[in-house]
């Protein structure tokens, strides 16, 4: 990748952009360099939000919802080899699930039901307790995540270190179950979720669209420390605050001349 002003390094961050480590003039690692991955937020400072206590049985509906789901993936890459139908989109995503994928899901399920909610195991953690390589946890969860049966987010966290400015090291995931509507329409009555109220449809579409243009009017600065939170959010807040104070004193257009008369 290359290189990063302060400024630039703050915008690619607040757009989603991985932040890599900038360089001296040496062209050795700047000692205040903090590698994050893109989309990642700052560990403690929005798992409270994020982890959901699951309701009594439901890791285990949730568990069930995915087994059938599984199985309904493979009658339809059956049927689509044999010509005997076309997949829509939603048909095509259950015919990316695999017996590993339903395995390490399972495993989910069970930290969901022992931790009330809280799922954040290492890719190692996870292959040892289902038997499968790292490199094959990592592709499931990205299947589980496509599909849409699970929430990933991306953590960082402070590290110590020597010389000035703050470090930060990628942690644990943590991840969330969820059961998309691909699933759903596979599921037999008594296994499908209660379909929710017109009024409480209607009052979470109301408060997503006013978070949006919360979030649409706030200037770079402001955003970082709403969005990202933590030391991190602080310091892109700085960051952005004085890039938009630059660019309110910086006159960029030049003023149409009128044809004298």
């Amino acid at each position: 990748m290359g290189l990063f002003s302060v400024g630039e390094a703050g915008i690619a961050a607040l757009s989603g952009m991985p932040v890599c480590r900038s360089r001296a003039r040496s062209g050795a690692p700047h000692p205040t360099g903090a590698p994050v991955l893109r989309g990642s937020r700052e560990a403690g400072t929005f798992e409270e939000t994020f982890f959901a206590v699951p309701a009594k049985g439901e890791t285990d509906r949730l568990l069930s919802a995915a087994r059938r789901a599984l199985d309904e993936g493979r009658r339809l890459k059956s049927e689509a080899r044999a010509g005997k139908r076309s997949l829509s989109a939603a048909e095509r995503l259950l015919t990316l699930l695999t017996g590993a994928a339903i395995r390490v899901y399972e495993e989910l399920m069970t930290i969901a039901r022992l931790c009330r909610g809280q799922i954040y195991p290492s890719y190692a953690g996870l292959a040892e307790r289902t038997g499968l390589g790292e490199a094959t946890i990592g592709r499931v969860l990205n299947i589980l995540e496509k599909v849409g049966l699970l929430a990933r987010q991306r953590r960082f966290k402070r590290v110590p270190g020597s010389g000035p400015g703050p470090r930060y090291a990628q942690t644990s995931n943590v991840y969330r179950a969820l059961l998309p509507d691909c699933v759903k329409r596979v599921l037999p009555r008594r296994l499908r979720p209660a379909p929710l109220p017109d009024d409480d449809i209607q009052r979470r579409a109301d408060v997503a669209q006013a978070t949006r243009g919360m979030l649409e009017r706030l200037g770079l600065g402001e955003r970082a420390r709403v969005e990202i939170g933590g030391e991190l959010g602080e310091l892109l807040a700085r960051m952005g605050a004085t890039i938009e104070h630059r660019e309110r004193d910086t006159h960029y257009d030049e003023q149409p001349l009128k044809d004298s008369i």
